[in-house]
């Protein structure tokens, strides 16, 4: 209720609010009530008023407050000084801080308006008038694609929260992403959902048919302002009459082109380093030699993660990253940059709204220094090693650059040097979107970033959104923390053979993890044990390997992953504080703590447990020490230092994430474990559920098992639990505070989830949807709660494990209880078996016959699996690639050469009904991993006996398991002989694309299944099959990051995200697929074809097509000779090692659109064929190098001269799916 008072006084000073208010007529409008009292919200004068003293001041009407210019209008927004309407009397109670001169530059003419709510007694504080556009009906967000090294689920975070936060105001969102992995595209998030190829040509199709009035871009990281961008060039905004809002293309432009961002930079008198835009490597050459020196950081425009960039140290290497960068900028266009190596890197993110109201919602520190990229770098936040003086420099450098880059309603993230010897300040780069740092400084402070960006760009202004922790404060306050975060990446070189494990301005983390506490100690040795990498905190790994000083020394100066690490062993070694400064650059104050904790580690060497005291532990946990790190120096078990801390009353206490440092009470339950003080969780008695998440993302386990942990979240929540969210993955969406009832944010290890369920005591636990992380600690955690029972809050029995037995997950991992199993069903395997020893390994390949397919057993995304062909090969397997033992066995199967390979998802209720959800027939033959294969949804070639043998297969194995939730189940077929792979009794990473692919909602029913319901009770009692639509998922590879590896696919898993292409026929499906995986599908030109010798006959029928198609077909001696004979017009090229012209050649002067090879696996193929598909990968020539992936994309091409590929929404194929549970996310 607005009431309106005018005034025409001609005087032009005031001493207080007072006085305008009562030079203000009695003109009241509506009048005002007389029973009701009522408060001022705002106040708006307008028209404007010089306020000077007002906008210098920090504290306004009470503490906190602020005031805000827009135009012609001033607003002064007031929280603690309520004023009273009572009977046409306005009053105003305002404190002595306002009691100063107000004077105006012109004539008084002032209108007052009074924003108020009426509720009666006692009456609440209402938010100011809310100004959102009414022209603006529908939106388009456009994610992120799939997950790439770069950019991750981070996006998938933010376009949730944009899908939710935009249907609540109620606009129509249709919603463009490829990626089927993410809560985003559920059905029930946005109003129609596309999933398929992002590109300019098919999203004009969804434009046309969807006319929405508005494009969001700055949801889906680069890859959504490049498309923006190439929108907009290509006329296509302009034809429809689409606003880009969020960030407009002249914003985009300056913050993304390289020399207008310098330009921008120069212009409001911000440093920048010494640099040159080049559009060729002779023009780079031409900058190089003007800034004089190497090392030069190259950094291509228009690209995320730093793709393309990086570091050279010579010119060889300057002209390779020159080119490189180039071609993956989209504009052409790199940066050639003067080193800044050494020097601190901070990053801020930043908000501006409509009325250029900017807040700084956090500031992020590096730990490495400059030369590494941040995705790749330890971070920590707030910032801990800045002056005052230095931090307002980069406050007003943050401020003035986000005003210049013309970012009027959304986020940015800022990046920014200071040179440590003289505190000289340079601006780096800004992102004008919400990026990997926005949703780190999201869960850092408990400020949704995302979610404020998405208001904002509809325009609201910052003190017209509400803070949804406290509830009290609006989001123009910034955020205040009392704790330290601390982010580390995870990376995955391991998986990449050839690849240096060095880093630099190019990411290469896969993933990261994130803890607090209340000292950066604390959350820093938290971090580490998140990790999963077998560390307990930051102490030496077990069985390391100590460095010879020489290498220990270059790891120190050359940033790698395990840099840390090796600082460890350096402090045994003597080296100090400086020593280490010199070596890594690292801030001195980072390592005087490290020291700290190697000192104190030292100490507790020395000690007994039974000689710690209360205050020793409480030292101790207080700096992020774990128990098993305790155990660990002390010699003793684990359980035994739990035990022994918990006799002395030493146990953690649970803060909360108010982002207003206590100073407000908070409304939602976000919270973390210390060592400090009181508790803030206030546990209930009600039914509830705890869910273990799956930790950092890793290539084998990473967005897919958020998304069945949200959906287990939702359901349960739906269902009546509070539900309970355990992860330390800052990117995903599970650990967003309002997906769950609570969250706690911390590391999902046996000692971590056992503290949490002492204080909750949840009546049940879910362990089957975060992969391996939280089924690896199932066991352990099964047998303590067997031991020591813990009453469940809500009075329904002990705290249990959920959904299938950890016994049961065992039977399926140990091979010797898993053969038994099958042989009791009679059910068929390859010949195999287990081996504890290397000799035991060898005696069963021998027994097999080469080719063997050998792997550990407990691992996810085939860890360590590689296909035999011989004794030297096992050998070096043996001795480099794992450790035997009878802890950590090896299987030996026989390999199924040229099998097809099924998935099967299924699930199983208490009373042993089994439903299959989906069967995937993969599209590259077995030896090639499961998460490297694109599969389609229903099968294409399998016979009706084989498709009715796995299903019932699977439903007996289901059954002997007793499994309740899901199952997964892997098949081989081969020569129409089924065989079962293995069984994983838990989600897998297929769970989101069969829910997409047939239209239900399948890991909500896993967890209603787990809380006792029937499948009869939740909706599926048969199986599923899609009849009008084929789905294909396609896998996306990170080669490319990568120098020096071969992107030959294998039996160890290498993708790192996924994309789904649905249509009425396989073909279309498959080229949707393709292309959204970032395949260019020629449309003409020449296929280059090299077969191994067992694939040559059957080469000839796609070679066939191929040339109907009217592609050239170029081809080595013994394929084109082959291909001749069958009558296939085919050019002939000399291998690489017969001379010249050979493939290189032909591909470096551009006439091959299309590579087909296969690798025959001899020692010329090996290095050839490494360096083409190296050679191809570079050039950006699409590269198949499977016999079915070749005959797939053949089918693709053809679908594509049939006509044009059309999208259709998601709920289209499936107009009667309903998800109440996501619905309840909604609200």
């Amino acid at each position: 209720m607005h009431y309106i008072l005018q005034s025409s006084s001609d005087n032009s000073t005031f001493s207080s609010v007072g006085q305008v208010l009562s030079s203000c007529g009695r003109t009241l409008d509506p009048e005002p009530p007389t029973t009701a009292r009522e408060t001022l919200e705002t106040l708006t004068i307008q028209p404007s008023i010089t306020f000077a003293n007002i906008m210098k001041s920090q504290r306004l009407l009470g503490s906190r407050s602020h005031a805000q210019r827009l135009g012609g209008v001033s607003k002064v927004a007031s929280r603690q000084s309520p004023t009273y309407v009572r009977q046409g009397a306005l009053t105003f109670s305002a404190p002595s801080a306002l009691n100063r001169s107000w004077k105006s530059t012109r004539k008084l003419n002032v209108q007052v308006t009074a924003s108020v709510k009426t509720e009666g007694l006692p009456w609440q504080v209402a938010m100011s008038e809310i100004k959102k556009r009414r022209d603006i009906k529908s939106i388009m967000i456009i994610g992120a694609g799939p997950i790439v090294i770069g950019q991750a689920c981070e996006f998938d975070y933010s376009g949730t929260q944009a899908c939710k936060s935009l249907r609540k105001e109620g606009y129509k969102v249709i919603l463009l992403n490829s990626n089927p992995a993410t809560i985003m595209t559920d059905p029930g998030m946005a109003d129609r959902t596309y999933i398929g190829p992002m590109t300019p040509e098919l999203v004009e199709q969804i434009l046309a048919k969807e006319r929405p009035d508005a494009i969001l871009p700055t949801m889906g990281g680069q890859t959504g302002l490049n498309l923006a961008k190439a929108l907009s060039e290509k006329g296509i905004l302009a034809k429809y009459g689409i606003e880009l809002i969020g960030a407009k293309l002249p914003s985009i432009d300056r913050a993304e082109d390289r020399q207008l961002f310098k330009q921008s930079m120069i212009r409001i008198g911000q440093k920048v380093p010494m640099s040159g835009t080049a559009e060729s490597v002779e023009e780079a050459l031409e900058i190089a030699a003007q800034i004089g020196r190497y090392p030069l950081i190259i950094r291509p425009a228009f690209t995320c993660g730093g793709a393309g960039g990086g570091i050279a140290y010579n010119v060889d290497e300057f002209k390779r990253m020159v080119q490189e960068g180039i071609d993956a900028s989209m504009t052409n266009q790199v940066l050639v940059e003067i080193s800044l190596i050494g020097w601190k890197e901070y990053e801020l993110e930043v908000m501006r709204d409509l009325a250029d109201n900017v807040v700084i919602v956090c500031s992020i520190e590096n730990v490495d220094p400059m030369g590494v990229h941040t995705g790749d770098s330890i971070t920590v936040a707030p910032a801990q090693t800045l002056t005052d003086k230095e931090y307002q420099r980069l406050r007003d450098a943050a401020v003035a650059i986000i005003r210049e880059m013309g970012v009027e309603c959304g986020g940015s993230n800022v990046q920014m040097s200071i040179n440590p010897e003289d505190g000289d300040m340079i601006i780096i780069e800004m992102n004008p979107r919400v990026s990997r740092s926005s949703a780190l400084a999201s869960k850092a402070t408990g400020f949704p970033i995302a979610k404020m960006a998405a208001k904002l760009a509809v325009g609201y202004t910052l003190d017209q959104i509400a803070n949804d922790i406290t509830q009290k404060t609006p989001a123009s306050f910034e955020p205040s923390i009392d704790y330290v975060i601390t982010k580390i990446p995870r990376f995955a070189f391991e998986k990449f053979p050839g690849a240096k494990a060095e880093l630099g301005t190019m990411m290469k983390s896969v993933g990261e993890v994130m803890a607090m506490g209340r000292t950066w100690v604390e959350s820093f040795q938290k971090a580490l044990r998140g990790l999963e990498t077998g560390l307990d905190g930051w102490d030496l790994p077990k069985n390391y390997k100590k460095l010879p000083k020489e290498e220990m020394l270059y790891k120190l100066r050359v940033p790698n992953p395990d840099r840390f690490i090796v600082m460890r062993q350096a402090f045994d070694e003597g080296l100090g504080v400086d020593e280490l400064y010199e070596l890594t650059k690292v801030d001195k104050w980072w390592l005087v703590q490290l020291k700290e904790v190697w000192e104190q580690q030292n100490w507790l060497k020395g000690q007994k447990l039974e000689a710690l005291d209360a205050t020793d532990f409480q030292e101790l946990k207080s700096r992020g020490f774990s128990d098993a790190q305790i155990a660990r120096n002390l010699g003793v078990d684990m359980m035994a230092v739990r035990k022994s801390r918990k006799a002395l009353g030493v146990v953690p206490s649970y803060k909360r994430v108010d982002t207003c440092a206590a100073e407000f009470e908070a409304d939602t339950p976000y919270l973390y474990s210390c060592y400090d003080g009181d508790s803030e969780c206030t546990p209930t008695k009600s039914r509830k559920v705890l869910i273990l998440g799956g930790g950092p993302n890793r290539i084998g386990q990473g967005i897919e098992f958020d998304y069945c942990c949200c959906h287990a979240s939702y359901s349960l929540r739906k269902a009546g639990f509070e539900t309970i969210m355990m992860n330390c993955n800052p990117e995903t969406v599970s650990t967003d505070y309002d997906t769950s009832s609570r969250l706690y944010f911390e590391p999902v290890t046996i000692e971590d989830v056992l503290n949490v369920i002492d204080v909750e005591r949840p009546e049940g636990i879910i362990v089957q949807f975060g992969g391996q992380t939280p089924l690896k600690i199932a066991t352990a955690l099964h047998k303590e709660l067997t031991e020591n029972p813990i009453p469940a809050a809500s009075g329904n029995g002990n705290v249990r494990i959920w959904g299938t037995s950890p016994d049961s997950i065992d039977i399926a991992e140990d091979r010797d209880r898993w053969m038994a199993l099958l042989t009791k069903l009679s059910i068929r395997q390859p010949a195999g078996g287990s081996a504890r020893t290397n000799e035991e390994a060898t005696d069963k390949a021998h027994m097999l016959g080469y080719p063997c397919m050998i792997r550990p057993s407990y691992v996810l995304g085939g860890r360590a699996m590689e296909i035999i062909y011989n004794d030297d090969e096992l050998h070096k397997y043996l001795t480099t690639a794992v450790e035997v033992s009878d802890e950590t066995p090896v299987l030996v199967d026989k390999y199924l050469d040229r099998a097809t390979e099924l998935d099967v998802d299924a699930l199983c209720d208490s009373e042993g009904n089994v439903v299959i959800c989906g069967v995937m027939e993969h599209i590259e033959q077995a030896g090639v991993h499961s998460g490297d294969s694109a599969c389609s949804i229903p099968t294409q070639t399998l016979s009706a006996e084989v498709n009715k043998t796995v299903r019932e297969w699977t439903v007996q194995i289901a059954k002997e398991l007793k499994v309740v939730g899901l199952i997964n189940i892997q098949f081989a077929v081969q020569d129409d002989v089924p065989y079962i792979i293995e069984a994983n009794p838990r989600a897998s990473r297929t769970v989101p694309f069969v829910a997409k692919a047939v239209g239900h909602p399948i890991a909500k029913y896993a967890s209603l299944l787990m809380a006792g319901r029937s499948l009869k009770e939740v909706g599926l009692t048969e199986e599923p099959l899609p009849t009008d639509h084929v789905a294909v998922k396609e896998v996306v590879l990170p080669f490319n990051k990568f120098q020096g590896c071969d992107t030959l696919l294998g039996p160890e898993m290498r993708s790192t995200g996924e994309v789904m292409g649905i249509d009425k026929d396989f073909a279309a499906a498959y080229a949707k697929a393709s292309i959204a995986a970032g395949m260019k599908l020629p449309k003409s030109g020449k296929v280059f074809l090299t077969m191994a010798d067992k694939y040559k006959k059957e080469i000839i029928p796609i070679a066939r097509d191929l040339g109907n198609l009217g592609f050239g077909l170029v081809a080595t001696s013994g394929t084109a000779k082959m291909l001749r004979d069958e009558g296939v017009p085919c050019e002939i090229v000399l291998k690489i090692h017969e001379g010249r012209p050979n493939p290189v050649d032909i591909m470096k002067n551009g006439e091959i659109s299309l590579m087909m090879l296969t690798s025959t696996g001899d020692e010329f193929d090996l290095k050839d064929g490494k360096e083409l598909r190296r050679l191809a990968l570079g050039l950006g020539i699409p590269t198949v190098t499977t016999l079915a992936g070749c005959r797939a994309t053949t089918l693709a091409l053809q679908a594509m001269r049939k006509g044009p590929l059309v999208q259709v929404p998601i709920q289209d194929y499936f107009p009667n799916y309903y998800d109440d549970s996501i619905e309840l996310v909604m609200q």
